[in-house]
């Protein structure tokens, strides 16, 4: 575990050092941010619909029982851009583009194209890892907003036609407009970037310390996203509580 954590470390070091170099692999840069954005944006605009309706569906009933339904759509605005957007956008795509990194990466180091890289002098880190990380703390916060919006779209149409909320959708959005705030935006967004960082930190070190054949590549790919998933519900709660502090 301790070892893990020091080659995580060390993996995020070595990549920040890189920076400067970033553009040098634009080419790769550009794939990765197209398969992360444009790749993802689909279903994330479909996810976000069901979780603003699902959302306005649980919370609507109860705020008009007790004369708040004017109210709904500062909190399901606030509940998505603070919570469930950066969490579960983070979640879906440390499945999909964080067992992409780790098959891809794990694959090269089982059939020893790493060490041919090496053999070349480029540096795997380099043409790797800076690319993907890059890509993914720009093109997972710009999925976020996207996210958001739609969200907040999917909450507004279930309180307009649903019969046991009936609360009008430019109610909805005056009340969403009036409650948050862009600092409600700000505290999704730098969550969303820490949770990017981690993704793409932990996906290429699985990748990177594959051994073993197809199920060594196997079994890096599913610690690649469980321990994402791990670490993304565990830092949400310490990035909620220091954010909630800075605010005050």
């Amino acid at each position: 575990m301790f070892r893990d954590i020091g080659g995580l470390v060390l993996l995020f070091w070595r990549t920040l050092q890189a920076l400067p170099l970033t553009f040098r692999h634009r080419r790769k840069l550009l794939e990765q941010f197209y398969e992360i954005g444009m790749g993802s944006l689909l279903m994330v605009c479909i996810l976000s619909v069901f979780i603003g309706g699902v959302l306005a569906l649980e919370i609507g009933p109860v705020m008009v029982e007790r004369g708040l339904a004017n109210f709904l759509g500062g909190i399901v605005g606030l509940g998505l851009c603070r919570e469930l957007a950066p969490t579960l956008m983070a979640v879906l795509i440390a499945g999909r583009i964080g067992a992409a990194m780790a098959a891809e990466i794990g694959s090269m180091t089982v059939y020893q194209e790493i060490d041919a890289l090496r053999t070349m002098n480029i540096n795997p880190i380099h043409y790797l890892v800076l690319p993907r990380l890059t890509a993914i703390a720009v093109g997972l916060p710009m999925l976020v907003v996207f996210a958001d919006l739609v969200g907040w779209m999917g909450g507004a149409v279930v309180c307009s036609t649903n019969q046991q909320i009936a609360v009008g959708m430019q109610s909805f959005l005056a009340n969403l407009r009036d409650t948050v705030e862009l600092k409600d935006l700000a505290h999704g967004l730098v969550k969303t970037f820490v949770f990017a960082l981690v993704i793409g930190t932990v996906s290429c070190h699985q990748g990177l310390a594959t051994i073993g054949g197809p199920r060594g590549i196997g079994r890096s790919v599913t610690k690649a996203v469980v321990n994402s998933i791990v670490l993304i519900l565990i830092l949400d709660y310490f990035l909620t509580h220091l954010l909630v502090q800075i605010e005050k």
